[in-house]
């Protein structure tokens, strides 16, 4: 395993991270033990880095978690994140005021079962607040020695310049593969400048860049990417005809085209760290076979020019859920 340092923190982490979102019921139904087995899978393998949400399943992932890495939270280097609520209609909302962020961070940490967070980040950028209100309380739960280090998802590099000057931001957090790249492209000019890294979670384009899914009837009708632009019936078309492209390149390779594109986003830079999720410890296998395809100079810009940036067809997320993103 390679590792990788985030930001100018003391965090090393795996160079491939796993992200534990779709073992809680978003990508179809999810199984407990099998999840656990995949998470000590990838623990047996050297991977550290553990990415989690106390919006994932509403609590339910962070006690997965939390009970995968009992008796192994030397071994890990865990990340979870706030921000992210469910209004009393059910509907989803955004809270980044100060009172509200040491009250999710304690819940975090019994649903965990751990003393501290290594890694915590606002999950969603509330507009109703400043930034610096969210990231001053962030930076008191350092000093009370419940968090380690602080992050942010989905905000843009002006919003990251701002809270990084109440306190040092050590990794933002936004989706980041050769489908979808513009933003997290346009963000790393700013990272790189205030010395954080880039956590690219949905590296592999929701499973789009696995090649595995062709047609909407290849997704389970309870899972949450049905409502996703991309896999609409035209723009899935399309897609799928942009990760042709990217298969010949693979079969070159000899590597899979989820391999190919891990790959890709590994050569961006050190401080670049793809976190694929998975439920199932061939796919976690899978993808960690990316470390081993060696690419050129010359193999990363031909990929890239193979799908450039912008050309995917539908947004990132459907309607209300992008107002949410990139602030």
């Amino acid at each position: 395993m390679h590792y990788r340092t985030l930001g100018s923190s003391t965090l090393a982490v795996s160079a491939t991270g796993l992200g534990c979102m779709s073992m809680s019921g978003v990508y179809g139904k999810g199984d407990d033990v099998e999840s656990i087995a995949v998470i000590h899978h990838a623990l047996d393998l050297g991977v550290n880095f553990l990415d989690t949400s106390d919006m994932y399943g509403w609590g339910h992932n962070e006690e997965l978690v939390g009970r995968a890495i009992l008796g192994r939270r030397h071994q890990v280097v865990l990340a979870t994140k706030f921000g992210n609520v469910r209004n009393p209609d059910g509907s989803m909302g955004v809270n980044g005021r100060p009172e509200h962020v040491p009250q999710a961070c304690d819940a975090s940490l019994r649903r965990l079962g751990v003393d501290t967070i290594d890694l915590y980040y606002q999950h969603r950028v509330d507009p109703k607040v400043p930034i610096e209100e969210t990231a001053g309380a962030m930076s008191r739960l350092v000093d009370r020695g419940k968090v380690r280090f602080l992050g942010l998802s989905e905000a843009a590099p002006a919003t990251i310049r701002r809270a990084h000057k109440v306190h040092p931001i050590t990794a933002v957090q936004t989706e980041y593969s050769l489908l979808y790249r513009s933003e997290a492209e346009e963000t790393l000019p700013t990272l790189r400048e205030l010395g954080a890294s880039f956590v690219a979670y949905a590296p592999l384009g929701r499973s789009l860049l696995t090649g595995r899914v062709t047609r909407v009837a290849d997704i389970p009708q309870d899972d949450r990417r049905r409502d996703h632009p991309r896999f609409k019936d035209e723009n899935l078309a399309r897609n799928v005809e942009l990760v042709r492209r990217i298969e010949r390149i693979a079969q070159e390779k000899r590597c899979t085209p989820a391999q190919l594109a891990l790959a890709w986003l590994l050569a961006q830079g050190p401080d670049v760290v793809p976190i694929p999720g998975t439920k199932r410890k061939e796919r976690l296998e899978e993808n960690l076979g990316a470390l081993k395809v060696e690419l050129s100079a010359e193999d990363v810009k031909r990929i890239s020019e193979a799908v450039p940036a912008g050309v995917a067809a539908g947004a990132r997320y459907p309607e209300a859920a992008l107002k949410a993103v990139y602030l």
